[in-house]
Order: C-alpha cells, then sequence, then structure tokens
C-alpha cells in the first residue's frame, strides 16, 4: 500500500479518543462506548503513540485535554461527522434528493422555457445544485456527446448520434425592429419588406442549420440579406437592435417581455423556424439527479 494510505492508528482509536475528551472521564466514556476501561485507556495510548504527542493529562479528578488533543479534536470532528452523515446522505444521493448537474442553454432557452424549468426544479429538488453555462449549439453538441455536460438546451441541425432529445419549442421565427424603425408600426412584416434593413446574426459556425434556415427564407422571398453583424451571445444581438443598428429574428414566445426600444412583428410568407431541444447523452441510463432534472423539464415542456 502506498505510503500515503498507511496510518498507524486506526479508526476507533479516533472515536474513542473523542468520546473521552468529550466525557472528562475513562469510566463514564467506557460505557457510553460499550468497551472495558482498561481497553479504552489502552487505545488511546496507542493513539498517543502514534501520534508522539500526549493527548490527556489523567488526574485524580479526572481527564484534561492537552493542546494536541484540542487540535487533533478540531481535525477529526468534521471527519466523523461527515463519516456519520455518509449512509443518508448516500442514500439521498440514490433518490435524487442531493446531487449536481452541468447544464448548458442558448440565449433563446433562456429567454422562453428555462427559467419556468429552474424555479420548478429548485422548489422541488433542492439540494441538487445546478451549474449554468452558456454555449452554442456547436459547443453543447460535442460536450454533451463525450460526457462533459449532463444536458443542454440547443439548436438540433440534424439527428445528433449518442445524445437522446426532447422539443422543447418550435415557432417560426418573427422580426425584432427598433421602435423608430420606418416600419415598426405596422402589425405584420414581409421579408421582402425589409430588403433595405440591416440584420444583426450570429455567426453560422454556431448554428448551421438555423443560419441556414435564415438564407433560404431570404431566398424564398426574393431578397438578399444585409448583413450588418454577426455577434454572440443572443443579447448581445438584441442590444445591437435597441442601438438601432439593425433587425434580427426571434421567435414569439421570445418577444413575451421586451424593453421599450424595440418592436416585435410576425412575419408573413417565408420565415426561419427556431427549434428547441434538451439533450443528454444517450451512452447510459441517467444518474439520479440528472433524471430529476429530466422530468421537470419534460414535464415542463407537455404544459406549454
Amino acid at each position: 500500500m502506498p505510503r500515503e494510505y498507511q496510518f498507524p492508528f486506526e479508526l476507533r482509536h479516533l472515536v474513542y479518543f473523542r468520546e473521552v475528551a468529550r466525557q472528562l472521564h475513562f469510566r463514564r466514556a467506557a460505557e457510553t462506548l460499550a468497551i472495558a476501561q482498561p481497553a479504552l485507556s489502552r487505545a488511546v495510548a496507542q493513539l498517543e503513540t502514534a501520534l508522539d504527542a500526549d493527548l490527556l493529562n489523567r488526574t485524580r479528578r479526572g481527564v484534561e485535554v492537552t493542546p494536541a488533543g484540542r487540535l487533533l479534536l478540531e481535525r477529526i470532528e468534521p471527519l466523523l461527522r461527515g463519516l456519520a452523515a455518509l449512509p443518508a446522505e448516500l442514500q439521498a444521493l440514490a433518490g435524487g434528493q442531493i446531487g449536481h448537474v452541468r447544464v448548458a442553454f442558448t440565449g433563446l432557452a433562456m429567454a422562453t422555457v428555462l427559467p419556468r424549468i429552474l424555479r420548478e426544479f429548485h422548489r422541488g429538488h433542492p439540494g441538487i445544485r445546478v451549474e449554468l453555462s452558456e454555449s452554442p449549439t456547436s459547443v453543447q453538441v460535442p460536450a454533451l456527446q463525450s460526457g462533459d455536460l449532463a444536458c443542454g438546451f440547443f439548436h438540433p441541425d440534424a439527428p445528433t448520434p449518442g445524445i437522446r432529445t426532447r422539443l422543447l419549442l418550435r415557432e417560426r421565427n418573427g422580426v425584432l425592429l427598433p421602435t423608430a424603425h420606418a416600419l415598426a408600426q405596422r402589425a405584420a412584416l414581409r421579408l421582402s419588406d425589409l430588403a433595405a434593413t440591416p440584420f444583426v446574426l450570429f455567426p453560422r459556425t454556431h448554428n448551421p442549420g438555423f443560419y441556414d434556415r435564415i438564407l433560404s427564407a431570404f431566398a424564398s422571398a426574393g431578397v438578399t440579406p444585409r448583413i450588418a453583424e454577426e455577434v454572440w451571445p443572443r443579447a448581445n444581438g438584441i442590444g445591437l437592435v435597441r442601438a438601432g443598428l439593425g433587425a434580427t429574428f426571434m421567435t414569439p414566445s421570445e418577444a413575451q417581455h421586451l424593453p421599450p426600444e424595440v418592436g416585435f412583428r410576425p412575419l408573413r410568407g417565408p420565415a426561419p423556424e427556431s427549434r428547441l431541444v434538451i439533450g443528454w447523452s444517450g451512452a447510459a441510463e441517467p444518474g439520479p439527479a440528472l433524471a430529476a432534472f429530466l422530468a421537470v423539464a419534460t414535464a415542463s415542456a407537455s404544459r406549454r
């Protein structure tokens, strides 16, 4: 056995010493531990020899804890409390009551389904920590396939080998315009109406499928898009629209709460479609914490 795992004492020596230090009396400690007093005295002496330190002073009136003994107590109390709590914690982990889930999301997810899912999950599973990170689809898919992520909210271009998915949202996009835009007062628009309007998009590498659906919609409308900026994350694109630098695409669900500087208008005719899924590795059955999160997410989606 490697030297770092070799100890000159056993766990029972620490338990015996702690009880004597609590009771400050060998006989009472022995009764509590249900062992003979001579055996308890020998065990404490063995611990002192192993540590080469006097841990207790024996007096006629009882026992006093030495400075070395107090230091040892400070070190072993968290250890022994943790070991005592371990069976219950393992049961809670197996039951999906505690744990840790790494979750990635896109801007569309955070603007639509994810806040409600997180709220319901934390209400029902306060002991499970959710670690969130915003990532584009192109980053999430390989991370899910490699096991670096527990689950992700992303936009699939095609079947994703090794990943199981559940559709959460599927909507035609409208456009987000500055309220000062000449067309902002119309109830609905066509892409052909926006031929002269610059658009704020995202880098194609982040989500090639949706990017290509945007270009296809423009082509079907007989329009060549004017792409002014490509930025990420999603909030930055909306910020540029607020600044009056162009328009961008948005789903109706995403447009529920908008700042006064911008307005959402539905599109008639060709329009790109957004598809949001929750995905997780299909290599093995989800662990208890992830299974609990997926249950809440899919139940929430079914109520939309």
